[in-house]
């Protein structure tokens, strides 16, 4: 069943797209958790991170590069940035096609060691 991220990919609804290729599309979230908060998605489909097989990690490599792109692009690939990835609903995730979330243009909190 199409997502919300694959309707964004087919153009059927409005989104602010601020990256593309042939395998990834990265859009504004439209509730940001930071001052840059984009979302990588992979226009192929997997429902969650477990999807992916073990011989495509290029799928999920994509996703980081292009966070990486975008950053550097932007100019604050210097001073920081977070890229988190939800897997299924005890790990956040609410639309069930993996994607990536950029956060950045701020000092984030520190989470974990």
């Amino acid at each position: 069943m199409p997502t919300l991220f694959h309707k964004i990919i087919r153009r059927e609804i409005p989104a602010d797209i601020v990256f593309e290729d042939e395998h990834v599309i990265g859009f504004r979230d439209i509730s940001p958790q930071a001052p840059v908060h984009v979302l990588f998605v992979p226009k192929e489909t997997f429902a969650t991170l477990n999807e992916v097989p073990a011989d495509r990690p290029e799928v999920v490599g994509r996703l980081a590069l292009a966070a990486a792109a975008y950053a550097k692009a932007q100019g604050f690939d210097e001073d920081g940035y977070r890229i988190v990835m939800n897997c299924n609903g005890d790990g956040g995730q609410t639309v069930f096609q993996i994607h990536l979330h950029l956060l950045a243009g701020a000092a984030l909190g520190r989470f974990g060691a």
